[in-house]
């Protein structure tokens, strides 16, 4: 590790070696959030074995943030990293996996597109976010392919107790704007919530660098609009029916060659969903959703339209939690059908991916257990199966420890199976899944309003998807220790947390492209009277843009302000300023990221 690395980690000692003295000055309230990615079912996060973050509207709001790409880029464990600015081609990087090796869901819809196999992080819109969930670590027996890194899970903003209007505006440099509005309320029986809004950039040039070949010094601006809807009706008590709506539209400019040209892309994202959420008996509930989600991008060329990608994902899923007598059980079915349309004609053009769950978690005493078992039934590749088991021990109030093993695996993406020969190779029909295996170790220590932990993992992947024409060659080993800590002082509310990690190709022994071996970050927010403000501090390790590790990214530090003044109970004015010492660096070879940025506007919510 690089020597500019030792305070930090220093830094991070002191601070778990002090927070039984900084609990002294801070209330005994039990905070802990409850989450329902880690389990499929809600659980309290001091009750879980599995390594979790949660995001609430209060912290994503009050963070000053317009992007979920930079709210995520500052939660442990992740690393991100885009072609460029805003609305490019970004990647999510957890523990060291592949981005292709995160599942991302929104309101338990699955998304992103079966051609490439990624996730379009910039077509979410923040403003129609309620929460955000992170579950590190493998996750397939709970969620199925593509699960091998973990599972971001999004939920957008439901209905509220009394009817209420919010709106918010800004601007900023390089042309920045971002509007949105939006209209909630209910009763015992229905509730609903509306949102729409724009947002957009000049942007900066995607590419920095002359020599490089697609190199064109205009901006690449970024354009989007959004909207999300939730309804739900409660006709008896246990029994619910809902609607979720989001639709996003971006349009982002992007370089490429002859230089001259105007290159941009057209995507629009999608989920449509119902459900159904009826209690059986007292001791059972049912939950049936059924809908789609859709990603639809359209290259363009001087405004013509030179390829299009598009992705359908209908989902069906009928899950039953049973308490029973110790714990609660799980058994679930699922149904996905995955079909990829456009201007390339694949041999091949869907996929059906049938599914069978089961779980149990409960606590004996002081024992903490999880168990799952899933069987993926895929009409390309055949069955999977995998599995999760996890222990925990509470050794005092305060201390827990635990161990889990899990595997998970990742289905091939249209394209590496079936991409059509243009002289460069094409897609491989006989490739097999990647595999993963992973084990990790905890630590967990909570008093009051101070929580601290240690994670060690260990995850070995197998049958990595590697080259061009694409084959099952690759080995990765991704290893490491993630310490962090969250807790107040006084009026002062500070998160930490130091990722020591090797993510490593096994064969060769090099790094995994555009992955650190050092992330530390740092959160500290000031709330008294009608301001809040604060600071982000973010260090990233060198990093490497080719698998042979000759093309090297220096490590960087990136310091971020925000303040919010509430002027009166519905009105707030808020500022943010990112990278405030116009630090330069990139997230990969040769492209373009955002200098000093200032973001300033109103927000208005009615109480």
């Amino acid at each position: 590790m690089s020597n500019r690395f030792t305070p930090t980690a220093l830094g991070a000692a002191l601070a778990l070696a002090l927070q039984p003295a900084l609990a002294q000055t801070a209330a005994h309230a039990d905070l802990a959030a409850v989450v329902v990615t880690a389990t499929r079912q809600a659980t309290r996060a001091n009750e879980l074995l599995a390594d979790v973050s949660v995001l609430t509207r209060d912290e994503i709001a009050a963070s000053g943030h317009s992007t979920l790409e930079q709210v995520l880029a500052g939660v442990a464990g992740l690393e991100y990293a885009a072609n460029g600015g805003p609305g490019t081609n970004s990647s999510l990087f957890m523990r060291g996996a592949n981005s292709s090796h995160t599942l991302v869901l929104i309101d338990g819809m699955r998304v992103g597109s079966a051609s490439s196999g990624d996730v379009a992080l910039s077509r979410i819109p923040l403003e129609l976010v309620d929460r955000v969930e992170i579950l590190r670590g493998p996750a397939s027996s709970l969620y199925g392919a593509d699960a091998i890194g973990g599972v971001v899970q999004i939920f957008t903003r439901r209905g509220a107790d009394a009817p209420g209007f919010s709106a918010s505006a800004g601007i900023g440099n390089r042309g920045t704007y971002a509007a949105s509005a939006g209209l909630a309320g209910g009763d015992e029986r229905f509730s609903w919530n509306f949102q729409l809004g724009q947002n957009g950039t000049d942007g900066v040039s995607a590419l920095h660098n002359p020599a490089n070949w697609s190199y064109n010094a205009d901006r690449d601006g970024f354009r989007n609009r959004h909207f999300g809807a939730n309804l739900s009706w409660r006709p008896a008590p246990g029994h619910e029916l809902g609607i979720n709506l989001l639709r996003d539209s971006g349009l982002s400019d992007y370089d490429s060659s002859p230089k001259r040209g105007r290159f941009e892309n057209d995507q629009d994202l999608a989920t449509y969903s119902l459900y159904s959420r009826n209690r059986l008996a007292p001791n059972w509930t049912s939950t049936l959703r059924l809908g789609r989600a859709t990603d639809d991008a359209t290259n363009l060329t001087d405004g013509r339209s030179t390829s299009v990608y598009r992705t359908d994902q209908d989902q069906v899923s009928w899950q039953n939690d049973i308490k029973l007598p110790v714990g609660r059980a799980l058994i679930a079915a699922e149904y996905l059908r995955q079909q990829v349309s456009g201007t390339t004609a694949y041999p091949v053009d869907e996929r059906s991916i049938r599914s069978l769950l089961a779980g149990w978690n409960g606590r004996i005493e002081s024992h903490l257990l999880q168990f799952n078992l899933r069987r993926d039934d895929n009409s390309q590749f055949g069955g999977e199966t995998t599995g999760y088991a996890g222990y925990g021990y509470q050794l005092t109030p305060q201390w827990r420890v635990g161990a889990a093993y899990g595997t998970a695996f990742r289905a091939p993406s249209f394209n590496q199976l079936y991409y059509p020969d243009t002289g460069w190779g094409g897609g491989n029909a006989n490739l097999k899944p990647e595999r993963a295996k992973n084990a990790e170790l905890s630590l967990n220590w909570e008093r009051g309003l101070q929580r601290a932990g240690i994670v060690l993992f260990r995850n070995k992947v197998r049958d990595l998807i590697n080259g061009w024409p694409p084959a099952n060659v690759g080995k990765a080993l991704l290893e490491g220790a993630a310490f962090s800590y969250a807790g107040r002082l006084a009026d002062w509310e500070l998160a930490a947390s130091l990722d020591l990690q090797r993510p490593r190709d096994e064969d060769t022994g090099k790094r995994l492209r555009r992955r650190a071996d050092e992330q530390f970050k740092l959160r500290a927010a000031h709330a008294g009277g009608a301001w809040r403000y604060g600071g982000e501090w973010q260090l990233v390790g060198k990093r490497y843009d080719d698998e042979a590790n000759t093309v090297r990214m220096g490590g960087y530090g990136l310091v971020n302000l925000f303040a919010d003044y509430r002027i009166d109970r519905d009105w707030s004015l808020f500022a943010r300023a990112n990278n405030v010492f116009d630090k330069r660096y990139e997230l990969a070879d040769d492209y373009a990221t955002l200098g000093a940025s200032l973001f300033v506007g109103v927000r208005y919510g009615m109480r």
